[in-house]
């Protein structure tokens, strides 16, 4: 068995120092040892971490990433952006999609993610009509993953309307509409295209229940596997709220929870308008909030509440959405420093057992990010997949006591402080680089010059 060496590592117990991790073939972490011998291992020299699951992209939109910060309206919001987005969603082609997602792929391994939760709903051509070789957007992705050597949870999404009440779709949704049965379809025949993927696994995605409606849900619950991850999403938007209300006369977690078996298969994404009782019963559901806090703070969305849910003992994770941001410690920071500019005081996400900011972010969000994927990570010990981070320990993580080396790394440091990645046993980025850079920096200016023109 491959087994790797590293001067000090974080274990779910707390540091360990001259640890040797032995994994198997199937890139599984199978033993773990400290004050343990370096003889015929691979030397991780740094700081060893365990990778970070992103648990919420649309890869296509990082092509739109700085592109729409240019005021058009005094009232500019989701809203208005959406409009923007739906614009560059009219003339996307599966092979640009295909360069964006294998670029942003390989930026989010530099930045920290050894697994993304991939939200598509992109499934038609450009006239709203299916490819006849099946959904050839959701290909793209799975190649893009392959190539990239990243994690990934595929959740192709049923989007069947535009608003509450299963108001008709819109123009510019026509990529995305689906029916309950072409979507099964799409499932099954995705289950099967995986079985040669190893590190690509599948889930169920409702879009938002603006986009489909009770009947749908219960009808795809029932007919896939129990076990398979559930993502939606909620409460992004006071108007969301506001429009759940005049429909239903309840908030959106409310009406969810009141009529499903919501548990911790479950991710509730943009969860960020809740009422107290809406906390606790994410609390209590022991499902996923996933956060996206540099997409949320790019929208104007609002602010979770990050600190009063993880009192509680809420299960949380990061994604990095419309990709504003590929860094899973920029995603962490704007979490904590949300939490400080809303409460004016420091040191939010804490908890008494575990007093370092950064240790209780990382440690929760790489737990909560895998249980959302549905993937064993976000650990480095027995029975997890094999990711980790090597953090270089230059001049500035250097003489730092353990249990100060995730705050200084988050709150001062650099992204660039991560040197190599690792996922399920295999270096991917070696060096801050690669193999694919070049080649996909070509593809990815190509499919942009494509799209402005």
């Amino acid at each position: 068995m491959p087994a790797f060496f590293a001067p000090i590592v974080m274990l779910p117990q707390g540091w360990g120092h001259s640890v040797r991790i032995s994994v198997n073939d199937q890139g599984v972490i199978t033993h773990i040892e400290a004050g343990a011998s370096a003889e015929n291992a691979t030397l991780l020299p740094g700081v060893v971490i365990p990778g970070m699951a992103n648990l919420h992209s649309h890869a296509f939109q990082r092509a739109m990433a700085g592109l729409t910060e240019v005021a058009g309206n005094p009232q500019d919001s989701f809203w208005t952006w959406r409009e923007l987005m739906y614009r560059m969603v009219e003339k996307l082609s599966p092979e640009q999609m295909g360069a964006i997602a294998t670029r942003l792929y390989i930026d989010l391994l530099k930045g920290g993610y050894t697994q993304v939760a991939e939200f598509h709903y992109l499934h038609h051509d450009v006239n709203g009509k299916h490819y006849p070789a099946g959904d050839l957007m959701l290909q793209q992705l799975v190649v893009a993953a392959d190539k990239s050597g990243i994690g990934q949870t595929l959740l192709p999404v049923l989007y069947s309307y535009a608003g509450f009440g299963a108001q008709p779709a819109q123009s510019g949704q026509k990529r995305f509409i689906q029916d309950v049965d072409r979507y099964l379809r799409q499932q099954q025949a995705l289950a099967k295209a995986l079985q040669n993927y190893p590190l690509i696994n599948q889930g169920l995605c409702f879009h938002s229940l603006r986009a489909v409606k009770q009947e749908q849900m219960e009808d795809v619950l029932e007919a896939s596997d129990f076990r398979l991850p559930v993502h939606i999403h909620i409460a992004e938007q006071e108007k969301e709220v506001e429009d759940c209300l005049a429909w239903s006369g309840e908030r959106p977690v409310n009406w969810l929870y009141n009529r499903f078996a919501v548990d911790d298969r479950w991710c509730l994404i943009h969860a960020t308008h809740l009422a107290a009782d809406e906390v606790t019963q994410i609390v209590e559901s022991r499902a996923v909030a996933g956060l996206c806090p540099t997409t949320e703070a790019n929208l104007g969305d609002g602010i979770f509440p990050a600190s009063d849910f993880i009192a509680q003992g809420g299960h949380w994770g990061i994604g990095s959405d419309s990709h504003v941001s590929v860094s899973a410690r920029e995603e962490l920071r704007w979490l904590e420093y949300g939490q400080r500019l809303r409460d004016r005081r420091r040191n939010r996400i804490v908890l008494p057992e575990l007093p370092q900011v950064g240790e209780v972010l990382w440690r929760q969000a790489a737990a909560g990010g895998a249980q959302a994927c549905g993937v064993a990570l976000g650990a480095i010990a027995p029975g997890y997949r094999a990711d980790w981070l090597v953090l270089e320990q230059d001049a500035w993580l250097t003489h730092v006591e353990d249990y100060a080396l995730i705050n200084r790394w988050l709150f001062g440091g650099a992204q660039e402080h991560i040197k190599d990645v690792w996922v399920a046993g295999r270096q991917v980025i070696t060096d801050r680089q690669h193999p694919l850079d070049e080649q996909s920096n070509s593809q990815f200016a190509q499919a942009m010059r494509s799209l402005q023109e």
